[in-house]
This record gives C-alpha cells, structure tokens and sequence, in this order.
C-alpha cells in the first residue's frame, strides 16, 4: 500500500458508519497479524541460514566506515 492508497483508506474509514468502520478495523487487525507472522517466518529463516550474522557483520563495518569519516 502506497501513501495515496494509505491517506484514501483513512479518509474512507474517517466517513464510513459503525458496522464498515468495525470491518475495516477487523480487516487492517488480519493484515497486521499476517504481517507479523511473515516477518517472524523471515527472522526464523534468516537465522537459520545465517543472514542475520552476516547483515550484523556488514552493519558494523558500515558503522565503522561512518565513525572514521566523522573522525576525519
């Protein structure tokens, strides 16, 4: 969902009546658990094949780089 789709649904839920306002928060609640769950099987794979090691790794050389162009 882009900024323009996020600004019309607020607006929508902004005018809509009780029982549509309750379905659009049921319906965003479903996607923010879907998500959440997307995003645990993610961590869940990226740890097991190592990612996240290696992203950590890259982070702190990327820090380091960052420290050393301030220090300079």
């Amino acid at each position: 969902m882009n900024e323009e789709q996020k600004k019309k649904l607020l607006e929508e839920f902004k005018k809509v009546d009780g029982t549509k306002r309750l379905d659009m928060w049921d319906f965003a609640c479903a996607q923010q658990v879907l998500w959440d769950n997307i995003i645990v099987e993610m961590q869940k794979i990226a740890r097991e094949q190592g990612v996240d090691k290696k992203l950590d790794k890259m982070m702190q050389e990327e820090i380091k780089k960052a420290d050393q162009k301030i220090k300079t």
